[in-house]
Parts: C-alpha cells; structure tokens; sequence
C-alpha cells in the first residue's frame, strides 16, 4: 500500500461565523504531485496552512508527514517547503543573499555550496547580484522555489506559485516539479490552470469549502458523466444562449470557433443539438468532456458558502 504524506479528516474552519473549510478529509500519496483546485474563496490556502500547522482547525485531526497537524506544527515546517501565493522574500536582497539567508536560518551544512548548487539547478546562474525586487515574475517563481528547497524538505506545499507568469516559465517551473517528484519529493499544489492539473497526479476538487470529487484527471471526468459535442462553423457563438435554454443541455462553452456542449442525458442532448445539424456550413460531432467541462459543471452545481439566499 502507497504511503500517504498526507492523511486529514473532517478538518473544518470557520472565520466570522462563516466556515471557510467544512469537514474536509483528504490524503496525498508519498512522491505524488497531487493538484488541489477550486475557485478563488473556496478555502485551499486555509487548507495547506492547517496542513503545515500554521492554523488550528476548529475540529477535526490529521497528520503531514507523521506529524499531528494540531499539535507538532513547529516540528513539521521543518520537514516542509512552503511556498506562498505572494513572493516573500527580500525585495533589496539578491538571489544569492536571499538564499544564503534561507541556509543560514535552516542551519544548513555547507551553506555556500548548496546555494551555488541550487542556483545552477534552477538556471539562476549569471542572476546570482541581481535584486529579487528587480526580478520578473518568472524569475521571483524560480527563486522561491529555491528557498523552498534549498532546505531539502520532504514535502511541498506550493499555492497558486504561477499566477501571474507567462506559459514558457510555467512549463519551465512544472519540469522542475517533476524532476523533484522523480526524486521522491511529494507536492500540493493549489492551481487555477487546467492544463496544469492535468500535469498532476492526482487531483482534489474544492467549492465552497467543500471537498467535491478526487482521483486522477481521467477519474474525474468520468464521475462528471457528462456527454458531449463540439458545434463548430461561422459565427456558432450566436447559438450559445438558444442551447443553454434547451432541455438536455447542462453546460456550453465556447472554444475559439467551436462551441462545446455538454449534458447528461445522452438522448437529451442530441435531440438539443439535431436541429442545428442543417445549419450552413456549420459541422456538429461527438466529442469527450474535458476537465474544465467537468469543473465547470461541479462548480454550477455547489453552494457558495458565503451565499446567504
């Protein structure tokens, strides 16, 4: 059996009266990348800060890395690299002075050699004078993620690291992701991208407070049972609103030139989608759910937890 690094139940937190996490239980495997998405309030940095014991649930127990979340917190951020949704590192310090700060505060063995190590694995080298504040946000990612390594933690935890960088750096940070799984690290990592998600091993979905589904990508497009079509042709978004009034269909999304519709009653969507087959030029197939139809869908179909109609 897979170890779990990982292994929480019915944690719940509340701010204000209004619960923020709600008897959440959940487990990570030991060397998996496991995504963790959901909309924006919909508690996932509430999550991985009890997870590393930086808040106290409400109720609820659970253990990261052997270590009860509740009761050895400061013992477990030793073994844990944590990486925020805003940089906090020094903004007047370089790439090397920051690191060489992160290697003294751990007490690191070494420090000059690991900082020199971790600025070449990182292709940080030739940037090593240049202030962290000056940096773009591609080059403040990497050097994070170096602070949070450097250490050699056993697991990290990683919210939203690549909100805000462009495509190049974000397939550059996923490679290095991987490369430090293939070692043996475990992750979760809070993300808002699919194509992101898809990179994970395993994936947690979370509305509103609420675990909804996890599994693989796979796993959870098949527990949306969702059929599907693609619509495409001249001008087809202008039969975006007409399908979303018909009966059958329960999603439409549009997709550059293409509209994707989905439902849940195969017989019931096609007869939605049969009418439009003798439109000009306009080509209608069967296609497959992808992830964002069936996130879409979770999402329509939960309660926002700061709704009080």
């Amino acid at each position: 059996m897979t170890e779990n690094v990982i292994s929480v139940e019915n944690l719940t937190k509340s701010f204000g009266g209004r619960t923020v996490v709600d008897h959440l239980t959940m487990s990570v495997k030991k060397g998996a990348i496991h995504g963790f998405l959901g909309p924006n309030g919909s508690g996932k940095t509430t999550t991985i800060r009890m997870l590393c014991g930086l808040l106290t649930p409400d109720s609820g127990s659970g253990t990261c890395l052997g270590y009860d979340i509740t009761r050895e917190g400061e013992r477990l951020r030793r073994h844990v690299g944590y990486m925020t949704q805003r940089f906090s590192l020094y903004q007047d310090l370089t790439i090397r002075e920051n690191l060489d700060f992160v290697a003294r505060i751990h007490g690191l063995s070494n420090p000059r050699q690991k900082v020199s190590d971790a600025i070449e694995r990182l292709g940080l080298g030739g940037r090593e004078k240049q202030l962290a504040g000056n940096l773009s946000g591609g080059w403040k990612q990497r050097l994070a993620l170096g602070a949070c390594t450097l250490p050699g933690p056993d697991l990290l935890l990683l919210d939203e690291p690549t909100a805000g960088v462009d495509p190049k750096a974000r397939r550059e940070f996923w490679t290095e992701i991987h490369a430090l799984a293939a070692d043996g690290l475990s992750v979760l990592v809070s993300t808002h991208y699919m194509d992101e998600a898809e990179r994970c091993h395993e994936i947690a979905y979370m509305a509103y407070g609420k675990l909804v589904v996890t599994g693989t990508v796979d796993d959870v497009v098949a527990a949306s049972r969702l059929h599907s079509y693609l619509i495409t042709g001249p001008d087809v978004h202008q039969l975006q609103t007409a399908l979303e009034l018909t009966e059958g269909v329960d999603l439409v999304a549009p997709f550059g030139a293409s509209l994707h519709v989905c439902g849940h009653d195969e017989a019931a969507l096609e007869r939605a989608v049969e009418p439009y087959r003798a439109r000009a030029r306009t080509k209608i197939s069967r296609s497959e759910a992808t992830l964002e139809d069936a996130f879409i869908h979770l999402m329509n179909a939960s309660k926002d937890n700061f709704d009080d109609g």
